[in-house]
């Protein structure tokens, strides 16, 4: 199970493509919030289709995917006391009616939980949990009927969730590589990497002119993409509004502005011209898009935050990548996940607060590495050796394992 953002719900499905790739029979339900249930339910539909033979007979699929309630507890790092008082709408509206509404919400999560698995008939061999606050009540109740199951966690740090129910776990398995003396420690740890989707791995040039191409852009022009997920990124986006008319004059740009902000975002469509469906212009922005893998596998420079999940995405399409990690998540660990690649030079990294500050620090960071050809190629090689392809399979195969 998995949800709260689709960092958590597209690592779940890669890994129920191959539990259902080994196992065609296997029941499969696949718990998660409601924002996220239309999502998952195309996903998982289209996974029956494509590996269930008797699904593909029967029309039908063997993945059941249900709703869960879940509330998510607001908390921002990095923040002083006097923080409080400078954002206080956002205080009072996430950090204490949100909150609260989040309690009750967290309650109803356990009241079904408790409710569906309670019957012994109803309960399931393993359950997979995919990270996130939408796993802890499901979690809590597993583990009152001694239930067993396994996490996934995908950050450099481990979020509140994972945490409270790591030491009941079968196995806890982790996106990045784990020291020895960890290893030692904890025997029921294990490193996995981050599942991905599939279509999401290296792109030839001929295949990035093609995708150039099929989203409407000028092959022979490089590309920048700019990505806040899939409910978008205010500060990324306002950032891009600042830059963008002197962002036109070097690159083309594709704006995914996101759900939650792209009704506000709306003006920089006057940038995006069309004559007779041909795109005259050098931009384009989505609400979300459907084909990330493509869009981003088209782009010279991909601008992101600094969830685990995207950067594997990333990793994996081989690509060079600014990251802009939100410092206000708990445990910093956007920060953390990007810190360590920066080490690496695999990536390159502004902080939020200096983008917003100066917007123009992004813009020339974009131009450097659109002149520079060999440094964008040294990164995408440098990201690219920290992609684990067989995650997703490896995952698999340890829950049927336990299972």
């Amino acid at each position: 199970m998995g949800g709260g953002s689709g960092g958590h719900i597209t690592p779940a499905v890669a890994v129920v493509r191959e539990i259902i790739k080994e196992k065609p029979r296997a029941e499969v339900e696949f718990w998660t919030d409601p924002k996220y249930y239309k999502n998952v339910t195309k996903l998982t539909t289209e996974i029956g289709v494509a590996w269930g033979e008797e699904a593909r007979r029967k029309k039908t699929t063997y993945i059941r995917v249900r709703k869960v309630p879940a509330g998510k507890f607001h908390r921002y790092a990095n923040w002083h006391f006097r923080d409080y008082f400078v954002h206080f709408r956002l205080t009072v509206r996430e950090l204490i009616v949100g909150n609260i509404i989040g309690f009750f919400c967290f309650l109803a999560g356990l009241v079904t939980s408790f409710c569906r698995l309670a019957p012994k008939r109803n309960r399931p061999n393993i359950i997979f949990l995919k990270g996130g606050y939408v796993c802890l009540p499901v979690g809590l109740i597993a583990r009152l009927f001694k239930i067993p199951y396994i996490i996934h966690e995908s950050d450099a740090v481990a979020g509140l969730a994972n945490r409270v129910l790591m030491k009941k776990a079968r196995k806890v398995a982790f996106g990045l590589p784990i020291s020895e003396e960890t290893q030692e420690k904890h025997p029921n740890y294990v490193w996995t990497g981050i599942p991905v989707n599939p279509d999401f791995k290296t792109v030839s040039p001929a295949q990035q002119n093609s995708y150039k191409r099929a989203f409407s852009f000028n092959a022979n022009q490089p590309l920048v993409v700019i990505t806040g997920g899939s409910q978008g990124s205010e500060n990324l986006n306002e950032a891009t509004r600042a830059i963008l008319p002197e962002l036109l004059k070097f690159t083309s740009v594709g704006l995914v502005a996101g759900r939650k902000h792209y009704e506000d975002m709306v003006d920089l469509k006057k940038y995006e011209n069309w004559e007779k469906a041909s795109l005259e212009s050098n931009f384009r922005m989505w609400e979300f898009n459907t084909t990330m893998n493509e869009l981003m596998g088209a782009a010279d420079v991909v601008v992101s935050r600094a969830g685990a999940t995207t950067i594997a995405e990333l990793a994996a399409l081989k690509k060079t990548v600014i990251l802009v990690p939100f410092e206000r998540l708990p445990g910093g660990h956007q920060e953390k996940n990007a810190d360590r690649l920066k080490q690496a030079q695999a990536v390159s990294v502004i902080s939020d607060m200096a983008m917003v500050a100066d917007p123009t620090k992004l813009l020339d960071e974009i131009r450097h590495l659109i002149k520079s050809p060999k440094t964008r190629a040294d990164m995408a090689e440098r990201l690219h050796q920290e992609a684990r392809t067989d995650a997703a399979r490896r995952l698999a195969e340890i829950i049927l394992e336990e299972a």
